[in-house]
């Protein structure tokens, strides 16, 4: 195969999109290389400091040493090492401990592997809840102005995607903020609540610590308690196997796909009415819709939602396998896996929240076209109001009833065979039996009679879940907080 561009080029190596062209920099930080040896860098000096404040003969110098270089990665020493190694953790143990000699005898003591690495990545997935909670919570107070400034406006509502009764453009946002805050609320509790693995051992057992301690459980107890507290939790796995439970990775992962089920249906009703141009989402003055028809304004941002939700969906699955497929206290088969699902489940829903925060920013309404269709429907479903009246005046509810039956079945036949126009209310009008309540088709047939109380809703909904739920959480991150 021919390869082109210069030698070296990123061009001759597949790179993901997601680092390309959807993710934020701030999720491409937490699933980076650097950031994660960071994370190790930082449990292991945690590790040493506890031990040391609980008695380990632990000098100063070598914890002086573990900070002066934790920032000092020789990602090439690593690379050289783990090619000898075949072990990614030795491979940088070795490294730290070429760069700290004093700290040489004591750097991960007593701990596993998964001390380091499931360790980094708890604090990894907590790092990117917290990063995508704000781009959803903007969304949501988007949607929110958007349903507040529509909560009148009726339109036309579907069901089984056939025309039904009228809403309004504001209580539909509001089926989508309901979504997306079930996502928020799921997101937070996660975040706030996960727990540490901290220090349990090879087997889970706390044993080389119980060892170091010579027996002195109360110690091994503080010396967990400690080192979650460095990395800044409250919360420990009361017990685990040699990993934290790989059940908290589909717990994790099914919230990101409850955010891809609600953003997916969300970006498939603005699709669909972009198709019937009554919303658009935003449109760049020189965007390009297609190559070939100039006139085209495709929903692309919403067709990417869709693209990645499904990516995300499906996504959980691997989590699911892994989960049921641990064997005992731990099997490594889990491993590559999980270094896919996980990081690009997060970049996966960072790319949509983004997307997501984007679109509802700049929704476009065609107020014209979705009251034009309203009103191509709203005769057959004043047809009601306009019987229950005639009845009062007098009227034989049976025989009035068929009569509407049969003019609506001729004004459906024009609309679908003729010109499209429906002249139901003029037939009804011109009929004689309606003759009492002829003068009053402009009252009974005004499409804001017909939304029930869904401007009530969404004002009701907006200030008595919405705004309480999300006031107070933040609307912005700062990749500069992540730095370890």
């Amino acid at each position: 195969m021919d390869k082109q561009g210069p030698p070296g080029s990123f061009f001759r190596e597949y790179r993901s999109p997601f680092v390309t062209r959807w993710a934020g920099e701030n999720m491409l930080y937490i699933w980076s290389d650097e950031y994660k040896f960071r994370l190790w860098r930082k449990l292991w000096i945690a590790l040493a400091e506890s031990q040391r404040e609980l008695g380990l003969d632990i000098s100063s110098v070598a914890i002086e040493q573990l900070r002066e270089r934790k920032d000092d990665i020789d990602l090439e020493a690593a690379a050289s090492y783990e090619q000898r190694l075949r072990h990614d953790v030795m491979a940088h143990l070795r490294v730290y401990a070429d760069q700290c000699p004093e700290a040489r005898g004591i750097i991960h003591l007593g701990a596993t592997s998964c001390f380091v690495a499931d360790n980094a990545e708890l604090v990894q997935i907590r790092e990117s809840f917290r990063t995508l909670i704000p781009a959803i919570t903007l969304a949501c107070r988007q949607l929110a102005d958007f349903a507040m400034e529509h909560r009148s406006l009726p339109c036309l509502g579907y069901t089984h995607y056939q025309p039904a009764q009228a809403t309004t453009v504001g209580k539909r946002a509001c089926l989508w903020i309901q979504d997306l805050l079930w996502d928020l609320g799921n997101m937070t509790a996660i975040a706030d609540q996960m727990p540490f693995r901290s220090v349990k051992g090879t087997t889970g057992t706390q044993a080389s610590f119980l060892k170091l301690f010579n027996g002195d459980a109360e110690k091994v107890r503080e010396l967990e308690r400690r080192v979650a507290a460095k990395m800044e939790f409250d919360r420990i796995y009361p017990v685990t196997g040699q990993t934290y439970p790989r059940k908290f990775d589909w717990q994790t992962l099914s919230a990101l796909a409850g955010l891809a089920i609600s953003t997916h249906k969300m970006a498939v009703d603005i699709r669909l009415l972009a198709g019937m141009k009554e919303v658009e989402e935003p449109f760049g003055q020189h965007q390009v819709g297609s190559s070939a028809m100039a006139y085209k304004r495709n929903p692309m941002r919403c067709e990417r939602i869709c693209a990645l939700s499904r990516f995300l969906i499906n996504n959980v699955q691997n989590a699911s396998f892994t989960a049921a497929d641990q064997w005992m206290e731990r099997t490594l088969d889990d491993s590559a896996n999980r270094r896919l699902s996980l990081a690009e489940g997060f970049l996966g829903a960072d790319s949509i929240a983004r997307l997501v925060a984007n679109v509802t920013a700049g929704l476009v309404i065609n107020d014209n076209v979705i009251r034009r269709r309203l009103l191509t429907e709203l005769p057959f479903m004043a047809t009601e109001n306009i019987l229950m009246e005639a009845v009062k005046t007098g009227g034989d509810r049976q025989k009035l009833h068929e009569k509407i039956r049969n003019h609506s079945m001729e004004a459906a036949k024009r609309v679908k065979e003729k010109d499209g126009a429906n002249d139901l209310l003029e037939r009804l009008q011109a009929d004689p039996a309606f003759e009492s309540v002829k003068d009053r088709f402009d009252e009974l047939v005004d499409p804001q009679a017909f939304t029930g109380r869904a401007p009530e809703q969404v004002v009701e909904y907006l200030e008595e879940t919405v705004l309480p739920f999300i006031d107070g959480m933040e609307t912005g991150g700062s990749g500069d907080s992540l730095r370890v």
